[in-house]
């Protein structure tokens, strides 16, 4: 466990999204303290077990940051995003891909969803079909091969034009969803007149939000402090 750095916790299964949060907390949400906490082994045993299997692991890790001040989580594995959103630890736990499963059916109902991990395509097409709330939405679903055998290999440029090849092979779809936070680089890669949308961005804003709020709660209340001191 890091030692407490910020009030917004984000729960990683790789140490490669550090980076990609750290800059868009810098260039979106200067001055918001991030703390990273990085275990891979939750995403090895929703793989071979199923995303319920980490249940307790979740709750175990999301309970330690928040007895370390953390106001809020964001969860960005789109594979266990589901099992954390549903844990209760106090704060707000928000998945990375909610916001962008609701831009996706506010962008039309045909919806293409592309992933490097087929472990990633049940949970999203289920969030996507949460936020559509019962409208009708058509979601097709592609796992692009052999990207993440690249993405293992640190291959992150291969990864990545591989997942913006696939996306320019998409037709008749009104958006395109790239279900890993890891993928969100293709989205400017793919010359493609498709939409393509990815979770950090959106996902970061929310948690951001809640943050906000949940400050501003803990202030109001009699004795409170915006956050612990370290």
């Amino acid at each position: 466990m890091p030692p407490y750095t910020g009030p917004l916790a984000l729960l990683h299964t790789s140490p490669v999204h550090i980076p990609v949060f750290e800059t868009l907390r810098d260039a979106s949400h200067p001055g918001l303290e991030l703390t990273h906490l990085v275990a891979g082994e939750l995403l090895d045993r929703a793989r071979a077990h199923g995303p319920e299997a980490v249940a307790d692991g979740v709750r175990e890790l999301l309970g330690r940051a928040v007895a370390a001040g953390a106001r809020a989580v964001l969860c960005t594995c789109s594979t266990i995003g589901g099992v954390a959103e549903r844990t209760d630890v106090g704060v707000p736990v928000l998945r990375v891909d909610r916001p962008m499963a609701a831009a996706a059916v506010a962008a039309g109902t045909r919806i293409v969803v592309l992933a490097a991990l087929a472990s990633t395509l049940e949970p999203t097409v289920a969030l996507i079909r949460d936020e559509a709330g019962g409208r009708p939405v058509r979601v097709r679903t592609l796992v692009v091969e052999g990207a993440w055998d690249r993405f293992e290999a640190g291959d992150t440029s291969g990864y990545v034009r591989a997942v913006a090849l696939a996306a320019e092979a998409v037709t008749d779809a009104d958006t395109i969803v790239l279900a890993q936070a890891s993928m969100a680089p293709a989205r400017h890669l793919a010359r493609t007149a498709v939409p393509v949308l990815a979770s950090p961005g959106p996902g970061l804003a929310a948690a951001a939000a809640a943050v906000t709020v949940a400050e501003a709660h803990a202030a109001a209340r009699p004795g409170g402090q915006r956050r612990p001191t370290a």
